[in-house]
């Protein structure tokens, strides 16, 4: 199941440079992750500062 980034993002890329796949990009007041490219390794959620991204 893909990640999802909440409402809690500071939006401070930390995420993106983790991603192996490259599936997490700078949205509009938070980043975001595409669930096609998404292969649900946690490794955004292990490294981020306010624990934003969650299974979906």
């Amino acid at each position: 199941m893909a990640y999802k980034i909440s409402d809690d993002c500071i939006s401070c890329g930390v995420c993106a440079e983790n991603c192996p796949v490259e599936a997490i990009t700078e949205g509009d007041g938070k980043y975001v992750i595409d669930p096609d490219k998404c292969i649900s390794c946690g490794l955004c959620k292990e490294n981020c500062p306010v624990s934003a991204p969650a299974e979906e």
